[in-house]
């Protein structure tokens, strides 16, 4: 530190609230500059270096073992950060937890209709025509494009695409069924 400044630092930790003004508007910009740099909240940084000068306020006569300043303001502020981001993840946390309990009921009426769905698809796809259901198999369970089913079938890409169409049009009216019928 310099002198001048050992001597507001000296001054703050008797209770000299000019003291204290004076390294406020020096340092004040600087540390909102450094928090807002990590939380990227340009409210909640001016919040943060409020509450670290209150600290600093509160706290002023250990300011008299305090050989930088500086390192001593940037060390709460490194601190306070840490606290943020572990404030932030349990908040996180908590949130996901009580969604999750909230949703499980709904989970389940969600599973349940899937899995009715999955069975009324299922046997609508084993309604199919052989060629339709083989086809409509090889691209969705199977993954293989237009183009590959064409070639180890031995059939045009356009007949591919008709089977496919008429496949995906069977099973829009089998769930619109589904969805009147289960809602």
């Amino acid at each position: 530190m310099n002198n001048l400044e050992d001597k507001y630092v000296e001054a703050l930790s008797n209770g000299d609230s000019k003291a204290f003004e004076v390294l406020f508007i020096r340092y004040h910009p600087k540390l909102v500059y450094f928090l807002f740099g990590f939380i990227k909240d340009s409210e909640r940084a001016r919040d943060m270096a409020q509450d670290i000068f209150m600290t600093i306020w509160s706290n002023r006569e250990k300011l008299k073992e305090v050989k930088s300043f500086n390192s001593y303001l940037f060390k709460i502020a490194k601190n306070n950060i840490c606290n943020y981001f572990d404030h932030l993840a349990v908040n996180e946390k908590y949130i996901a937890g009580q969604l999750l309990r909230s949703t499980e009921v709904e989970n389940l009426e969600d599973t349940m209709f899937a899995n009715q769905l999955q069975s009324m698809i299922d046997i609508a796809v084993s309604q199919m025509p052989s060629q339709r259901r083989k086809i409509f198999i090889m691209s969705r369970i199977d993954g293989l494009t237009n183009s590959e089913i064409a070639e180890q079938l031995n059939i045009n890409k356009r007949t591919v695409e008709n089977h496919l169409t008429a496949a995906l049009a069977d099973l829009r009216k089998t769930i619109n069924l589904c969805i009147t019928f289960f809602i």
